[in-house]
């Protein structure tokens, strides 16, 4: 198992306000998905479990670079290119599957289209969507998670759905591809 903290703190600081929302959150997150990935595991469905908690460590490592002062942040770069950076960061260490993770778990994934049509400051545009279980995994369990308001319980599926929906249709039935791949977080 990586040292995933370790690999935080070569980026945050211990005890400041960006790695406890960053920590905290990715927490949240393995935990979630760790379980409803056991429920897999449970349908002999073959799942990297340990992956999944580490990628979900990992998934977010990359905000400290973007201008987000909600969480903590004050880099420079947007925030919707969080998960791009914190692959180049984990690709630096040679984690590539784990930066595949940090990529492509924005939203519900993110198409090519979709950044051209919505202006977004990814070059060049290219769909950045999960595609391993293990990647939608992580994806689907950081919807039910805010690092904005960190005390909040997780969303419940309607509130994640109205989170979602803005983004449009597209991305709604991307998610309810995940809602029916990995169930009702609720009901764990």
């Amino acid at each position: 198992m990586l040292d995933c903290l370790s690999i935080i703190e070569r980026y945050y600081t211990p005890g400041n306000d960006d790695y406890r929302v960053l920590v905290h959150h990715s927490r949240q997150v393995a935990d979630m998905a760790v379980a409803l990935g056991q429920r897999l595991i449970d349908r002999h469905e073959p799942l990297d479990i340990e992956f999944v908690e580490e990628a979900a460590m990992l998934h977010d490592i990359g905000m400290c670079l973007t201008d987000a002062p909600g969480i903590h942040c004050h880099g420079t770069e947007p925030y919707i290119l969080h998960g791009i950076l914190g692959r180049r960061m984990l690709d630096g260490m040679g984690l590539y599957r784990h930066g595949r993770v940090c990529e492509r778990h924005t939203g519900a994934g993110i198409t090519a289209a979709e950044i051209i049509a919505q202006h977004l400051p990814i070059t060049p545009p290219r769909d950045l969507l999960p595609e391993s279980l293990e990647e939608k995994l992580v994806c689907y369990a950081d919807k039910f998670f805010s690092k904005s308001r960190p005390d909040e319980p997780p969303k419940t599926l309607d509130r994640a759905r109205q989170s979602l929906a803005k983004f449009g249709g597209d991305t709604l039935a991307r998610f309810e591809a995940l809602v029916d791949l990995f169930g009702d977080p609720a009901t764990l």
